[in-house]
Order: structure tokens, then sequence, then C-alpha cells
């Protein structure tokens, strides 16, 4: 049964939607900023989540202390993460950031598809850049729990040659290697062109190698495109056994297969409740051809205590948390502690 935080958030839903999606997302995250500073914010944000205390884990040398996080894209500049840590959170993901700040793709970029508990977004990795992240994170680290893990999602900047794109994941990837606990190298997004070419497997063991270099004590971690073929994704993990600690399964899609929204932008990626099935495929998938030396972090339509069960079920070691707070509410936080900490 729909635990009361559910059925309340399902109540105001309605109200929140009447506004633009992105004007929303920016007052959430300007009102969980605030809480996650004071006490009584902070303990607001537990009693909206639900979240209990969990059970730590260790991968890729770090202690979660649960195994839920937030995905990237959420919080791309690290506005709040005290607050993320105040929900109960157990790692986040913030970015994806660029070595230099850029504004993103024009707006209106942020779509609901409520028939399909879903988003599209075509953001086009709006940021305040690398340098400012790395500020906010050290800012916020004294007031954050010990075993609280940042990881930083890194990219290019949209205007860069192809030549110089190396020298863009590097550029962020030293911006911040001092205060990332991981690194997700974003090869997948399909709002920036030219980016999922840096999937081919040769490049990738490129790009990983120059990341590592820039940022040789931070474990890496490289986000997968969900529209890959299986022949695609298996010469992926294999080079990636070679040099990054995890893979994060997956980023938004290009795919409108089976949608039931009336009104769908063709330029986006899809992010959701559609993607879970090919998620826990996938997730199998990589688990098979990677073994169980690469940490899998499960991200794609995972709404409810059974998804994120699902999710650990099919091979991830833990799972992330975006789209489907939009349409279930905070309670979903600490749904899917309970869910992976019972698995």
């Amino acid at each position: 049964m729909p635990s009361w935080r559910r059925a309340a958030y399902r109540a105001a839903r309605p109200l929140l939607f009447l506004s633009d999606a992105e004007r929303i997302h920016h007052l959430t995250l300007r009102a969980l900023a605030a809480s996650g500073r004071r006490g009584p914010g902070r303990a607001l944000c537990r009693l909206a989540s639900g979240a209990g205390a969990g059970e730590p884990v260790e991968l890729m040398g770090l202690r979660f202390r649960n195994r839920v996080g937030l995905g990237a894209g959420f919080d791309k500049d690290g506005l709040a993460i005290e607050g993320w840590a105040a929900l109960g959170f157990g790692f986040v993901e913030l970015g994806t950031v660029t070595p230099r700040p850029q504004a993103g793709s024009p707006g209106p970029r942020l779509f609901r598809l409520g028939a399909d508990d879903a988003l599209v977004n075509r953001m086009g990795f709006n940021n305040a850049g690398a340098d400012a992240l790395a500020q906010r994170i050290r800012d916020a680290g004294p007031r954050l729990p010990v075993d609280f893990v940042i990881g930083v999602n890194i990219g290019r900047n949209r205007e860069t040659s192809d030549v110089d794109v190396l020298a863009d994941y590097a550029a962020a990837a030293r911006a911040v290697a001092d205060v990332a606990d991981y690194l997700a190298v974003n090869v997948s997004s399909p709002n920036t062109p030219g980016l999922r070419d840096l999937e081919d497997p040769e490049r990738l063991r490129e790009l990983l190698a120059v990341v590592h270099d820039a940022a040789p004590s931070v474990p890496l971690v490289a986000k997968l495109s969900p529209d890959l073929t299986h022949n695609q994704r298996a010469d992926i993990v294999r080079a990636l056994r070679e040099r990054a600690a995890g893979a994060i399964i997956s980023n938004t899609s290009t795919v409108r297969i089976g949608l039931r929204s009336r009104s769908v932008p063709d330029e986006g990626g899809l992010s959701g409740l559609p993607l879970r099935p090919g998620m826990l495929a996938a997730t199998r998938e990589v688990r098979r051809v990677g073994g169980e030396g690469l940490a899998i972090l499960a991200s794609g339509g995972i709404d409810s205590s059974p998804s994120a069960a699902a999710a650990l079920e099919a091979g991830a070691d833990l799972v992330q948390l975006w789209t489907g707070m939009i349409y279930a509410g905070p309670g979903l936080i600490g749904e899917a502690i309970s869910a992976t900490t019972a698995s």
C-alpha cells in the first residue's frame, strides 16, 4: 500500500504541475538548499523522505552509507548538497559539469510526459563550470556526514572542437579531483552533438586513460546510453574493465516507442518509467559481461520499492533516483532505501 508520504505528494502534485517544469525544478533546489543548512529544515527533509539509516556498503574503494543516490542532472551545480544528505541519500552525483560555464540549450527544455511517468529534457549541460562546483563542494564538506559520497559527472563543452574533447574532460577532472569521491564520465547524453561517439571502445579507452591521468586517485565510472545494441554494450564493458571501476546503466534515451502521452518532443533525452525494462535487461547483461569486479549503478525507471529491489536482483550494486521522485515524491527515497537494505 502507498505510504502517507506518497499519498500526500499525489494530492499536491497537480498544483506543482501547473507550473513550468524547469521553474519548479529550480524552486525545489532553492528550497532544499535552504532546508539542508538548518537543523529544523534537515528534520523536515528526513520526515518528508522517511529515510532510515540503511546499511553501508563498500564499493570502488568507497564506503556508502546506503545504496540509494541521486542521479546526475538534478543538481548540476551542487546547490543543495546538504539538503540531499538530509533527505537520507547515501550518495549524490552532481553535474554534468563542463570545464567552462555554459548556458545550455534555449528553452523550453524540460517537459513532463504525465501519461508515461516520464520526462524529456534537452538541457544541454547548462552549468556554472567545474571550478564553481568544486568550490561549492568544499564549502558544504564540513556540514556533511562523513560517509556521504559525492560523485561528479563530467562532460565536454558544446563549442569544443572534436580535436580538443579529451582536454575538456581532463580539465573538468582536474578541477574537481580533490573534492570528488568518484568521477562519472558522461559519454552518452543525446543533447551534445557528437558526445555518443565517445562510446566507441577505442575512443573510450583513450578518454578514460586521459581522465585517469588527470585525477589518478579518483575511481572512474562511465555513464552509458540505453540505446546501445547488445554487442555494442558488451564491447564497451570489456573496454571499461581495463580502467573504470564501474558503469551507470543508463542515461536518457532518444527512443519514443510505446509512449501514451499525446505530445512528445522529438529532440531530447527520455527518462522515467519507460526506461525501466531496458535498464533491468542492460544491468543483467553488464553484470554477466563485466563480472563481479565492475560496480553497477542502476539508473532509469526506479519509482518504487519493487523497482529498486528489482535493480539489485538484476545485478546492480547501487541505484539512482531522478524522474521517479518527480512523480512519486521524496518518500521514494525512504522506500528505495528500505527495499535495497532488505535485498
